[in-house]
This record gives structure tokens, C-alpha cells and sequence, in this order.
């Protein structure tokens, strides 16, 4: 703990940025690894998930203990064990699509022994370039699990090291809420990458 509360302050005074993140927060990113599925051990089909990171425009939904924010990306550069956020794309002329759909607007999600992480995104493309960022990564599952937090905007973004078609959708949700509400799944879009991320 002395460690990161140290390299946070030499973080800080190296970038000249203001430290708006707690060395907690930098302790969580490091634990963001391969081995417990970038912090979200368990897959968002199965009871007592959580999302393990949010990469957006912010803030930072309740209950996330990483939002990966410009200046802690930059940090978990430096360690190459943990999870790291999407590089911007190249300034070259237009290329033809990475990610191919598989299906799109389903009310299920995919479940599937290929899953590698979740967390929460903005946009289908954010959860594409978390996709480039994670080794192994061949597809994702974006969609809205609508669970009595007032239909959040944020679309869960699951990935998978497996491209998954429809066939694998049955997630379709049915989980009690702790307000009573039972949650269901809209939106569901899978895109198959061409290549897998090294």
C-alpha cells in the first residue's frame, strides 16, 4: 500500500495532473488481471456479478471500482500484467471494418465458456476498443441489462476469446434486483473481430 501511495504522488508531479484518483484507486487497477478475469471473476449471467472497470466519458457509475480515466491509463501502462486501456486509432486513411455483426437488437445476451471479462462502456465502439486492448479477445457482446437502476445509459460490454453467433444468447436475465424489480436484457448487438488481439 506504501508502494502505490508513493507512485501516485510521483505519478502526479511526473504528469503535472491532479490527482482526482485515490492510491485505492491505482491498487484496484493493478489487480485488473488475466487470472481474475480483469475484475470480474464472475460472468454477468451467473448471480453476484459485477462489472470489473468502466471505460466512458464518465462519471463513474456507482459501484465500479476502476474507471479507467486518461491519467490511470497512462499509468497502467507501466505494468504489463494488468489490464490497459484502448490506444486512439490510427490517423491512416479508412480501413474496412475490424468487428463483424453477428447479431443485433436481442433481448439475450451471450453466455458462453469463452468469457474473459465485463465491464461497462457509453458506446459500441468504446466496448470494441476494450476488445483491442484485452490479449485474446475475439468477440463482444454490448447490450443494456436493465436492472431497477432507471435504465441506465451505459451498455454492458462483455468479451469472449470465442466468436459466438444468436445460438449462444441465453442470458435473457429474470434476476431478482434488490428493489424488488426482476432485470431483463434489451439491445443485445455481438460483433465478431477478424483478427483475435495479440
Amino acid at each position: 500500500m506504501r508502494f502505490t501511495a508513493l507512485f501516485t504522488a510521483v505519478a502526479v508531479a511526473v504528469t503535472g495532473a491532479s490527482a482526482d484518483f485515490s492510491a485505492d484507486s491505482i491498487t484496484n487497477a493493478l489487480t485488473l488481471t488475466e487470472a481474475n478475469h480483469y475484475g470480474a471473476p464472475i460472468p454477468p449471467w451467473e448471480k453476484g456479478h459485477y462489472p470489473g472497470w468502466y471505460y466512458g466519458n464518465g462519471p463513474s457509475p456507482e459501484g465500479i471500482l476502476c474507471f479507467l480515466d486518461e491519467l490511470l491509463c497512462e499509468l497502467l501502462e507501466l505494468f504489463p500484467f494488468c489490464l490497459h486501456c484502448p490506444k486512439p486509432p490510427p490517423k491512416t486513411p479508412p480501413t474496412p471494418p475490424e468487428y463483424t455483426p453477428t447479431f443485433t437488437n436481442q433481448t439475450c445476451a451471450t453466455q458462453d465458456s469463452s468469457y474473459q471479462t465485463y465491464g461497462l462502456v457509453d458506446t459500441v465502439a468504446d466496448c470494441q476498443a476494450m476488445c483491442d486492448s484485452v490479449s485474446g479477445c475475439t468477440f463482444v457482446n454490448t447490450y443494456h441489462d436493465v436492472n431497477g437502476k432507471d435504465g441506465s445509459t451505459q451498455l454492458t460490454c462483455a468479451l469472449f476469446t470465442e466468436c459466438l453467433t444468436a445460438a449462444s444468447n441465453d442470458n435473457c436475465g429474470g434476476q431478482s434486483q434488490p428493489d424488488g424489480s426482476i432485470d431483463f436484457i434489451t439491445n443485445s448487438d455481438g460483433y465478431c473481430k477478424k483478427k483475435p488481439t495479440a
